[in-house]
């Protein structure tokens, strides 16, 4: 090891280091920023990016996001306009009133986007782990578009969250290539998923009678995927392959059900890109040799799923019509959720 180089990236790190308020000075009348996704957000930048009067024009790109989304709400229209990739519920009234926009993608075709300056980042606002001894920071529960939205940034902001768990895999970005640090300790967001009700459990049971050992999965958001999990705990060497998962895994990797043993691409790991949980689900992430995580463009790159043999993917429809077609991201006029991994 270059011991010149460990010191010097250290060095380069306090020099970085601002407050919230300072670091949101740097985003200027009329850019683009992108804000970090679901329980990655990064919410101390984000509340003082909303505290600033001095700012207009501004549009906010993302994913999911799990906070509050106070750039979204009527009284901020002149100041900042959101363009949602994915709508979640914080600024579902936003899109339907008018107020903010909606982008039908794929979850795998976002990162191509920002490679090719289709959509240019100006700011990139994240959340990632403290850095490592060679200086890296982890993306920690959220790499999805994350990662390749701070690749192609021209300039980056992060939160230095002591509470952020350090996940494997391609998942991580070095200090150099953050241009402000922002430390914070606070607890990741949480998305708690509540007990499936009695249709919900009754179509879980139905779904698994379509699934075979060794199986690789997919699962998307939502309570039918989770109540899948629970009906899984008879089969053996299960793998899986998903953009998202919850606490749900947790036990079926703890009884040895979920051994990712059989599977034919990435054989032993599980392959994801992000997380929707509580903090045990993050914990049980931290630095686990299991668990893999990619950007999207990656996990759900219809060449690299194909690799998987037997691999079934379990997903939410919000509209079937009597042809078989499945609708993922409106209720009839109206937008709800959005496309996210399931084509």
């Amino acid at each position: 090891m270059n011991d010149a180089k460990v010191v010097n990236w250290k060095e380069r790190y306090n020099d970085k280091v601002m407050s919230p308020e300072q670091a949101v000075r740097h985003v200027r009348h009329g850019q683009r920023v992108f804000i970090g996704s679901g329980a990655g957000e990064p919410q101390t930048l984000v509340e003082a990016l909303s505290a600033r009067e001095d700012i207009s024009d501004t549009e906010i790109v993302h994913i999911l996001t799990l906070g509050v989304a106070t750039y979204a709400e009527p009284r901020f229209g002149d100041r900042f306009r959101h363009n949602a990739y994915f709508i979640g519920p914080n600024v579902r009234d936003a899109v339907s009133e008018g107020r903010a926009d909606y982008t039908p993608i794929f979850l795998s075709e976002i990162a191509d986007q920002f490679r090719t300056g289709r959509v240019v980042i100006d700011v990139a606002m994240i959340e990632v782990s403290p850095p490592d001894e060679h200086g890296y920071c982890s993306f920690g529960v959220s790499c999805d578009i994350v990662k390749p939205a701070a690749e192609t940034a021209r300039f980056v902001i992060a939160e230095v969250n002591e509470q952020m768990p350090r996940v494997l895999g391609d998942n991580f970005i070095h200090v150099r290539d953050i241009d402000i640090l922002v430390p914070s300790d606070r607890p990741v967001l949480e998305a708690i998923q509540g007990e499936p009700d009695d249709i919900s459990k009754r179509i879980a049971r139905h779904i698994s009678h379509l699934i075979e050992d060794g199986a690789t999965l997919q699962l998307g958001i939502g309570t039918i995927p989770d109540a899948v999990l629970h009906n899984l705990n008879g089969f053996s060497d299960l793998g899986i392959h998903t953009e998202m998962f919850s606490d749900g895994v947790i036990p079926l990797v703890e009884k040895g059900v979920i051994t990712n043993n059989r599977k034919t691409f990435h054989r032993g790991k599980i392959i994801s890109s992000f997380v929707l949980g509580s903090r045990k689900l993050y914990d049980f992430i931290n630095n686990n040799p299991l668990i893999e995580f990619r950007p999207t463009e990656y996990v759900n790159d219809p060449f690299n799923i194909a690799q998987n043999e037997k691999m079934i993917s379990i997903n939410a429809a919000i509209e079937v019509d009597l042809t078989g077609q499945v609708c993922a991201d409106s209720l009839g006029k109206m937008f709800y959720s959005g496309i996210g991994g399931q084509v």
